[in-house]
C-alpha cells in the first residue's frame, strides 16, 4: 500500500462493490486518489454512473427479505465474523487510511482501525437486543405488542475525514438491524470502504447486503439519496450539503439521518487544572489536522487563566511534529487536499484583519512543501461574531477568547449555529453540572475533549443535524416501530361500533 502500483493492483477490480464483487464504474468519468502528503496520484478509477447505483440498490433490495428474516443471533454471528475479519487486516487498513487521508499512522493504528473493529463487535451484540414494550393489555379487550422491523434499503454517504470509521458507523447499525445498504464513500477516500466490503464478504455476509458505489456527490450521491427504492438516507458531512440532501429527499418522505458540521466550544473556568486544559486543547484542536467535526475550535477561557493559557498553548503547539504520515513519530499530517488547505489558509488570512495570529498561520516549506500541510495555528482577539468563531474552518486552527462571568462563558459556548460537541473544564462539580445542562450540544465532555466509545451515542442538534451514530440509540435509528393489536373477545359487534352505526 506504500506504492502507486500496489494500490492499482490491489483494487484492480474497480472502485464499486456490488452484490458481493468488485466492478468498474460505468459513468465514463474517472477520479483520482491523491496522497495529500506528497501530491502524488496513487490510483485513478472509473466512477459510478446511474446504472451502477441502480444495480447496487437492486442488489440491496433483492437481499433485503432474506437478511431481514435472518434471526438476530445469525446476524450477530455474522458481525462477530466481520469484526474478526477487520481485525485480521488491521495493518493494511491503517496503511490505506493513512495513504488516502494523510493522517498520521499512529492515529490510524491506535484510533481509526481499533475503533471500527470494536464498533463491529458492539453491533454484533446489539443485533440480539431489540427493545420494545412488553406485550400487554393496554385496552381491556386487546393485547398489544411492539415489533421492531428493518427500515429497508439504506442509502448512506460517508465523509473523507474518517473514511473507515464513518463507513462502520453507517453500515454496522443498519446491517445489525436487518437492513441492507448502499454506501457512497467520498470520491477522495474510497480505499478502506472497499476493504470493509471485502471483509464483509469474507465474513459470509450475504451478497447484496452491503454495496459500495464510488463517485462524486452530485453524481452517484444524488442519484442514491433520491432513488425511489431507498427508504432511508444517512449522511455525514457539511451542513450546506446536508441541507441540500434534506431538500432532495423531502419529495419521497425518506427517513433522514444527518450528522453535520460543528464548531465545538472549549470552556475553561478559572478553577480548572490549567495544565490539563492546555494539553486537552492542543490535542482536541489538532486531532486529524483539525479535520474533525467535534474538534475544539474555539476556546473560551475565564480571564484569570487567559494569558497563561494562551502562552502555554502556543508553546505546546510549537512542539507538534509535522512530517511523513507513515512515520510513527509524526504528530500532524497534511490536510486532505491542496484546495482544502488553501480554504483554511484563506480563513486565517482574513482573520489577520481582526485578530492576532499568535503562532502558525502558514504552510511549512522545505521537505513538506510538496504536501498539503498547514502549521498549527492559534488566534486571539477575534470578536465573538467573527468568521473564525462562527464558521467551521476544519483545519488545525484554534481561536481563544476571554470571558468574565460563568454566564458569559456559557452564552459564548451556545452562540453559534452548531450543536455537535463541547467541553467544560473545572474542578467544581456544580459548575460542571451546569455546563452539562446548559450547553446545547449532542455531547458535552467534562475535563476532556474528543474520546468516544461504541456504547455511547454521537450526534448533534441545531445546524449539526439530528440522529445518532454508535450505541443502541443508533441501532434504533435503523428500525421501524410497529404496533400489533389483537382482539381478545371474539365478539362480532364491538361496543365502539355504535359510533358508526346503531345504538348501545
Amino acid at each position: 500500500m506504500d506504492h502507486v502500483t500496489d494500490v492499482a493492483k490491489r483494487f484492480a477490480g474497480g472502485a464499486q462493490y456490488i452484490d458481493g464483487r468488485p466492478r468498474t464504474g460505468g459513468s465514463g468519468d474517472t477520479h483520482s486518489v491523491v496522497d495529500p502528503a506528497t501530491g502524488r496520484t496513487v490510483w485513478t478509477y472509473a466512477t459510478a454512473g446511474p446504472a451502477d447505483v441502480d444495480a447496487a440498490v437492486a442488489a440491496a433490495k433483492a437481499a433485503l427479505p432474506g437478511w431481514a428474516a435472518t434471526a438476530p443471533g445469525e446476524r450477530s454471528a455474522a458481525l462477530h465474523r466481520l469484526s474478526a475479519a477487520l481485525d485480521a487486516r488491521a495493518d493494511e487498513l491503517a496503511r490505506a487510511e493513512t495513504l488516502q487521508c494523510g493522517k498520521p499512522i499512529k492515529l490510524s493504528t491506535e484510533f481509526d482501525v481499533p475503533g471500527t473493529v470494536d464498533n463491529a463487535a458492539f453491533f454484533a451484540g446489539a443485533a440480539r437486543h431489540l427493545e420494545g414494550k412488553a406485550a400487554g393489555e393496554y385496552s381491556p379487550d386487546h393485547t398489544s405488542y411492539v415489533r421492531r422491523e428493518p427500515v429497508g434499503v439504506i442509502g448512506s454517504i460517508a465523509p473523507w475525514n474518517y473514511p473507515l470509521q464513518m463507513a462502520g458507523w453507517k453500515i454496522l447499525p443498519a446491517v445489525a438491524a436487518g437492513n441492507t445498504i448502499v454506501l457512497k464513500p467520498s470520491e477522495l477516500t474510497p480505499l478502506t470502504a472497499l476493504m470493509f466490503a471485502e471483509a464483509a464478504t469474507e465474513a459470509a455476509i450475504p451478497d447484496g447486503v452491503l454495496n459500495i458505489v464510488t463517485g462524486t456527490g452530485q453524481g452517484p450521491g444524488e442519484h442514491l439519496v433520491t432513488h425511489p427504492d431507498v427508504a432511508m438516507t444517512s449522511f455525514t458531512g457539511s451542513t450546506a450539503v446536508g441541507t441540500r440532501i434534506a431538500r432532495l429527499t423531502a419529495g419521497t418522505v425518506k427517513r433522514l439521518h444527518l450528522e453535520l458540521g460543528g464548531k465545538a466550544p472549549f470552556v475553561v473556568f478559572d478553577d480548572a487544572d490549567l495544565d490539563a486544559a492546555v494539553h486537552g486543547a492542543v490535542a482536541a484542536a489538532l486531532i486529524n489536522s483539525g479535520q474533525d467535526c467535534t474538534a475544539a475550535t474555539r476556546a473560551y477561557v475565564q480571564r484569570p487563566l487567559y494569558d497563561a493559557f494562551v502562552s502555554a498553548v502556543a508553546d505546546l503547539m510549537a512542539t507538534v511534529r509535522l512530517g511523513d504520515p507513515a512515520d510513527p513519530a509524526t504528530d500532524l499530517g497534511p490536510l486532505i487536499s491542496f484546495a482544502h488547505r488553501d480554504r483554511v489558509a484563506a480563513v486565517v488570512e482574513r482573520a489577520r484583519t481582526y485578530a492576532t495570529v499568535v503562532t502558525g498561520g502558514a504552510a511549512p516549506g522545505d521537505g513538506l512543501a510538496a504536501g498539503a500541510y498547514y502549521r498549527p495555528t492559534l488566534l486571539t482577539g477575534a470578536p465573538q461574531h467573527s468568521e473564525a468563531l462562527q464558521q467551521e474552518i476544519f483545519g488545525p486552527v484554534l481561536a481563544v477568547l476571554p470571558f468574565d462571568s460563568d454566564d458569559q462563558g456559557l452564552a459564548y459556548a451556545n452562540d453559534t449555529p452548531y450543536g455537535l460537541a463541547a467541553s467544560a473544564w473545572t474542578r467544581d462539580v456544580y459548575r460542571a453540572g451546569r455546563a452539562a445542562r446548559e450547553i446545547t450540544a449532542g455531547c458535552v465532555w467534562i475535563n476532556d475533549h474528543i474520546p468516544i466509545v461504541s456504547e455511547m451515542p454521537h450526534g448533534g442538534t441545531k445546524s449539526s443535524g439530528f440522529g445518532k451514530d454508535m450505541s443502541t440509540y443508533s441501532f434504533e435509528e435503523y428500525t421501524q416501530v410497529k404496533h400489533v393489536m389483537f382482539d381478545n373477545t371474539a365478539v362480532a359487534r364491538k361496543d365502539w361500533h355504535r359510533t358508526v352505526f346503531g345504538d348501545r
